[in-house]
């Protein structure tokens, strides 16, 4: 029987090297094995006008190679589904947690997938491309799709790097900031995590007058510095009410930077994060359009690691 309060993940898997990627992601990462987990897939076969080709005796053949081919894909979409219930088993996750869903598609993956995820999923898992923001717009990948559009649970977009013990949370005052405090403290606490909260201030110090007005000044920068302080009391306070220790916590401000989002991909590289966790939204209106300037620029930009997008 279900453990009432046991999480749920939904894990989409097509088949493809990175969403063999999410699924190790997921089988390699300690509380994820304590989880309910559907490997959901969303099967594009052949549009009925091609079924309807049968009674055509002039496209019989073709009609009849079309359909068999639906089979055979069906067929490696089963196969590949198995293969990833078995790599989430033999990680030490009960057989009777892993459930395979394959969807016929309805009104496209990316929408699919996310009408999927509002049926009772505490996150969702994608895996994504390791490749940059041109390509990745360009090819329409469904990941990038689905960030855009999920806004009522948390998104795990996973690249290829493994998961490891060290978590990147990108900190700032807004609520969605802290809701991914949360998250972190609800799916990772009790477990030998190394957190880091991490928030970064614009300055202009060292930068031409003609830009000072697009960011803060020293002094005003020190202020802000100070006010995150409670912040991040807050933060430590919920994650060692989630049986974090304090030693596993750390707090970092980076001040005078011109780019938030590249200070925080600069930091993920430098300390070699295998998770960033952003909240999806930041503190000002401008940010909040479609997911936030700050969040939407760390995703197109790291490659290969896993990032969190809480809402």
């Amino acid at each position: 029987m279900k453990n009432q309060n046991q999480k749920k993940l939904l894990l989409a898997v097509d088949g493809s090297d990175y969403a063999r990627n999410a699924v190790k992601y997921v089988a390699e990462l300690g509380p994820f094995q304590k989880m309910e987990v559907v490997l959901f897939n969303v099967f594009s076969g052949v549009p009925e006008s091609y079924r309807d080709l049968e009674k055509d005796p002039q496209f019989f053949k073709a009609a009849r190679e079309v359909l068999a081919w639906e089979m055979q894909q069906k067929k490696k979409i089963q196969e590949s589904m198995e293969q990833a219930e078995q790599t989430l088993v033999r990680a030490g996750i009960p057989q009777g947690a892993v459930t395979i869903k394959i969807q016929n598609r309805i009104k496209g993956i990316a929408r699919d997938i996310i009408n999927e995820a509002q049926t009772g999923y505490d996150a969702l898992v994608v895996g994504r491309k390791g490749m940059n923001t041109f390509q990745e717009i360009v090819m329409g990948s469904v990941a990038t799709k689905i960030v855009h559009k999920l806004s009522f649970i948390p998104l795990l977009m996973i690249g290829s790097i493994p998961p490891d013990k060290k978590i990147l949370v990108a900190l700032d005052r807004s609520e969605t900031a802290m809701r991914a405090v949360n998250f972190v403290a609800e799916t990772l606490g009790g477990f030998d995590f190394k957190i880091t909260l991490f928030h970064v201030i614009r300055g202009y110090w060292d930068y031409p007058s003609g830009i000072a007005d697009l960011y803060l000044s020293k002094e005003s920068s020190e202020r802000a510095e100070k006010k995150m302080e409670e912040v991040f009391a807050q933060a430590k306070q919920r994650l060692t009410a989630a049986g974090f220790k304090s030693d596993q916590i750390t707090a970092k401000v980076v001040s005078g930077v011109h780019s938030r989002a590249g200070s925080i991909v600069n930091e993920a590289r430098a300390g070699d994060y295998g998770t960033i966790v952003l909240g999806r939204r930041g503190i000002s209106m401008v940010e909040e359009f479609v997911m936030g300037r700050v969040g939407n620029k760390v995703i197109n930009t790291i490659r290969n690691r896993a990032v969190w997008v809480v809402t």
